[in-house]
């Protein structure tokens, strides 16, 4: 995975803060094969996405194989204020996880 595994950017309009997030991850399905060895690659995929506001869990996506590499998402979040704390986590089939916490700017 790369150096940056989830990027964020927020922005804030009225009460609305629109939140759009990059994820570096490999989204293998699990039904490919290896071009030099001819072995099925082994399914490698993000299962779930969190956002929480400020601690509270507004936002909770269930991923599966079809969602393609470096998955991009982008939604819209009522009731935060400026310098509110966003944490995006994620979590996949391998047990690996991560996550980030951004200001609402």
């Amino acid at each position: 995975m790369s150096n940056k595994p989830i990027r964020v950017r927020t922005r804030l309009r009225g009460n609305i803060t629109t939140v759009k997030a990059l994820i570096s991850h490999p989204m293998e399905t699990g039904l490919r094969k290896d071009k030099k060895t001819g072995r099925m690659l082994p399914a490698h995929y993000i299962q779930e996405i969190a956002c929480k506001h400020n601690g509270d869990l507004k936002l909770l996506l269930e991923l599966g194989i079809s969602v393609s590499r470096d998955p991009f998402i982008e939604f819209e979040l009522e009731g935060a204020a400026k310098g509110d704390m966003l944490e995006l986590a994620w979590k996949d089939n391998q047990g690996e996880t991560d996550s980030i916490t951004v200001p609402v700017r």
